[in-house]
């Protein structure tokens, strides 16, 4: 591993963000600075802890605790994404599709939080 870029947890949740963002915007205007606001940052929040944890690899715990970082930011986005889906059925099309490739992504990021625990030197 020579970069972030060689993770696909970071390629996978990269697309998910670059998917979801424009989508939060369809939200009616007076939820796109709330709901809209926080799936947006928490999306955000998920590639960015991986690329910053990878900057700090060289501290096993360091990189740890930012893989749970963003581990902890796939599974809020996901919970915004149901609320979105639960409360403007129809609005976002493919949420549906975006919930279940944000649990792949999570699984992902947990199997690779426990390779880095086990492997890493």
């Amino acid at each position: 591993m020579k970069s972030y870029n060689d993770l696909d947890i970071y390629h996978l949740s990269l697309a998910l963000f670059f998917k979801v963002h424009p989508a939060s915007l369809l939200l009616p205007k007076y939820k796109l600075y709330e709901l809209g606001s926080q799936v947006r940052r928490s999306s955000d929040s998920v590639v960015s802890n991986i690329v910053e944890g990878y900057g700090r690899k060289r501290y096993k715990a360091d990189f740890v605790r930012f893989l749970v970082f963003s581990h902890s930011s796939c599974l809020e986005t996901k919970n915004h994404l149901f609320k979105i889906n639960r409360l403007y059925p129809g609005v976002v099309p493919n949420i549906e599709e975006f919930i279940s490739e944000y649990d792949i992504l999570g699984a992902k990021i947990f199997t690779f939080i426990k390779y880095v625990e086990e492997n890493w030197r």
